[in-house]
């Protein structure tokens, strides 16, 4: 029989730090949303993917940290920022309805961003809602899961 398991809290900061990515026919609402929302973005740390990053900071002037495309391992670079608790959420403008040739990648950064119990969005619809949650600028007791405990629990 296998216990619960142990969690703990790590606190999401008042100042967010969020990423934003978007498949190639996701990027122009993408931008026109960043653009909607560009005063409360500002108050907040951006990181992107490859072309995404550069097209908000082209189109918005908002201070991104660009990382590489997702296809050459920026949605890899993203999910490993989740692991070291760099990401807070992440906005994933995503097309399910083409195959991508890191679909495999993609899978693993919303496995990863799940399973370290960070807010995802995935169209305009849930990015609206989080940023205007009551949460954005506040700080957030987040839950994870206590690794170390889960590797020694009993079964």
């Amino acid at each position: 029989m296998t216990q619960g398991n142990p969690t703990e809290i790590v606190e999401i900061k008042a100042t967010k730090h969020i990423a934003l990515i978007a498949h190639d026919s996701r990027k122009k609402d993408m931008i026109d949303w960043c653009g909607e929302h560009k005063a409360e973005l500002n108050k907040h740390f951006l990181y992107g993917t490859g072309t995404t990053a550069k097209l908000i900071s082209e189109a918005h002037e908002l201070p991104i940290r660009g990382l590489k495309s997702g296809p050459l391992g920026g949605d890899q670079q993203i999910g490993s920022l989740i692991v070291e608790g760099e990401i807070d959420m992440m906005i994933f403008f995503w097309d399910p309805m083409s195959m991508h040739p890191h679909d495999p990648d993609v899978k693993a950064l919303l496995r990863i961003a799940t399973l370290y119990n960070i807010p995802i969005a995935t169209n305009r619809s849930s990015a609206d809602f989080l940023l205007t949650s009551h949460h954005m600028n506040t700080a957030y007791p987040r839950k994870i899961i206590n690794f170390d405990a889960y590797l020694k629990r009993h079964i």
